[in-house]
């Protein structure tokens, strides 16, 4: 008889809890049907909860009656079994459980379900849009189930580390005063003050600040964070930040602090030793080694510098670059046999793409070297180049020359990327954590022909260029770090500045008014006339840090109902029209256009 009640039965273990110490143990187990399979004497119901699967056995032995309802029940059917754990004849070495079952005496279904639109199994290869159009059974997966269970361990363990670190957890608000923070803010109507809004939080930056000259002068918080950009395959409009700030403390204090973090996450959820000190290297020479502020160091391909060799060369292309920019080049070991002319075109193709104007290449063979541009230059300037990035017999040299340094740049960073793909030269086993520090405190902005901070505007710049804020912005150095990992930036963080007069020197370098800081930020610089411990601190991109740490592919893989690349949730079908009424209490009247 179906009884869709569970009177009487309460459960006494999870599925993937259960192993031969338990066998004679009479137990009561509950969870979604994997399948069903009925071998006419024999029946079998694999029961799967969030710690596994179990076998659910009924034989010749089974009360027909119950016998008979094992019959119905169907995949994903939400069932709770009564038995005894007993050893199985055909043992299934492949999961945990696999050496018992469950000789079920009681069979309750507490709820049948349709046949699901795709298979409840690990490793999915269903389309995405299908998947997260059904969350809610993606999330019965055992691989996505499993990936948001460590993620709750990382969290703890996480927690863990600040208590005892001294640190105070302080919620901030979610709706705040919209302030300019490198993004776009989303905003908020409010119904009782017409005509303003509210904004969700960048960041908790302003306020763990205010927190620090409120004299708690250590604290974190798991911040929910909201970005109204476009989306890339690592980005969510709306993600978690591990946020803390600390008081009477310099930039070595905050690294100190977040390395410790580091170090005891590893330890403890990953079994993990991460050696420290972590390693740093400037912005500087990132960005001339590895053409990028986020290196990955798993491998070398480092930028070398040609300029000096070929500035006076007879080749147009690159005495004209070395005029105002550089001639930068990068070898590939074993390249040469790699890449075919077809790749080679298409890979040029690619650094036109992101701005570059071309690429020239060498390969050096046991015969001498080929070129697409030997012959434009002295024999002694080739051989100073392909000695310059000792490279030998079977190797490739990729060469850009451009009249501007960012370019160059930035176009070998994605090349020595492009590449350690192809040579197969990255080791996924590698953690490779890496300090950047000393960055800009200023970057150049060619649309609007003016500098802009290239990080919030209470970074404090290094003591020793405070006097190149009138004279030099370009070369003015901020106290700024971020944590790097395997190429991904996990966080970033700066110490802050607390002096008044500072502050209002650093607003009107960025070309902020008195009267229009002080609509923006008047009650953080008022607080800090009230007396401002020296404080710095950072955010840690905690879905980043679980994805890396999980060798999940995607953002979406450990975050439990995340948005496409439209900023859309699918399954809710969210963002969603409103009625008339709801927009008219926030007064707010639509301008309607045709498509």
């Amino acid at each position: 008889m179906e009884n869709n009640t569970m009177t009487g039965l309460k459960r006494t273990h999870y599925c993937g809890e259960l192993r031969t110490n338990n066998i004679g143990e009479k137990v009561v187990v509950c969870g979604f049907t994997q399948r069903a399979r009925n071998l006419g004497t024999l029946q079998f119901i694999d029961l799967r909860d969030r710690t596994g699967i179990l076998q659910l056995a009924f034989d010749d032995n089974t009360e027909r009656e119950l016998f008979e309802l094992a019959k119905t029940v169907r995949s994903e059917f939400v069932i709770m079994a009564e038995g005894t754990v007993r050893e199985r004849e055909s043992k299934n070495y492949d999961i945990p459980t696999g050496e018992i079952e469950i000789d079920v005496t009681d069979l309750r279904i507490l709820s049948k379900a349709q046949t699901p639109p795709f298979e409840i199994v690990e490793n999915s290869t269903v389309k995405d849009e299908l998947r997260l159009k059904y969350r809610y059974l993606d999330l019965r997966r055992a691989d996505l189930q499993q990936n948001i269970i460590k993620r709750h361990k990382i969290v703890k363990s996480a927690r863990d580390y600040f208590d005892k670190n001294g640190f105070i957890e302080v919620e901030t608000p979610i709706l705040i005063k919209s302030t300019p923070e490198g993004a776009r803010d989303f905003l908020v109507p409010s119904r009782i003050h017409d005509g303003k809004f509210y904004a969700l939080p960048q960041s908790p930056q302003l306020y763990k600040q205010l927190l620090m000259v409120s004299g708690f002068d250590r604290y974190v918080q798991f911040a929910r964070c909201f970005r109204d950009e476009d989306l890339r395959a690592d980005r969510q409009p709306e993600f978690t930040q591990i946020d803390l700030e600390m008081s009477y403390v310099d930039v070595d204090d905050v690294m100190q602090i977040g390395e410790g973090f580091i170090q005891h996450l590893f330890r403890e959820v990953m079994d993990i030793d991460i050696e420290l000190p972590l390693r740093r290297m400037t912005y500087k020479e990132a960005m001339e080694k590895y053409g990028s502020d986020k290196p990955d160091v798993r491998f070398g391909y480092e930028i070398e510098d040609l300029t000096d060799i070929v500035k006076d060369c007879d080749f147009t292309v690159f005495k004209s670059a070395a005029e105002t920019g550089s001639v930068r080049a990068i070898c590939v070991e074993g390249g040469a046999n790699a890449y075919s002319r077809k790749e080679l075109d298409k890979l040029t193709e690619q650094v036109r793409g992101i701005g570059g104007k071309g690429l020239a290449w060498i390969k050096v063979t046991e015969e001498g070297i080929q070129s697409t541009f030997s012959k434009f230059m002295k024999d002694e300037e080739m051989q100073a180049i392909v000695s310059r990035m000792n490279a030998k017999a079977g190797d490739i040299i990729f060469v850009v020359a451009d009249g501007k340094n960012k370019i160059v740049l930035s176009v070998l960073g994605m090349l020595r990327l492009e590449c350690a793909k192809k040579m197969n030269v990255i080791d996924n086993n590698k953690w490779c954590f890496l300090w950047i520090t000393e960055f800009p405190f200023f970057e150049w902005d060619e649309d609007l022909n003016t500098y802009v901070a290239m990080h919030h505007p209470f970074t404090s710049p290094m003591a020793e260029d405070i006097d190149k804020l009138d004279t030099d912005k370009g070369n003015v150095r901020a106290k700024a770090y971020d944590l790097v990992l395997n190429g991904i930036e996990l966080s970033s963080g700066s110490i802050r500045i607390t002096d008044p007069v500072l502050q209002k020197k650093m607003f009107t370098a960025l070309g902020l008014s008195d009267e229009e800081s002080y609509q923006k930020f008047g009650f953080l610089t008022d607080a800090f006339t009230y007396g401002a411990p020296p404080h710095g601190g950072m955010g840690l991109g905690l879905d980043r840090l679980v994805m890396l740490m999980l060798g999940a592919e995607s953002l979406r893989d450990v975050i439990a109902f995340p948005k496409v690349q439209n900023m859309m949730e699918l399954m809710t079908e969210c963002p969603s029209l409103v009625d008339e009424v709801q927009l008219g209490e926030l007064h707010i009247a639509l301008n309607k256009t045709e498509k």
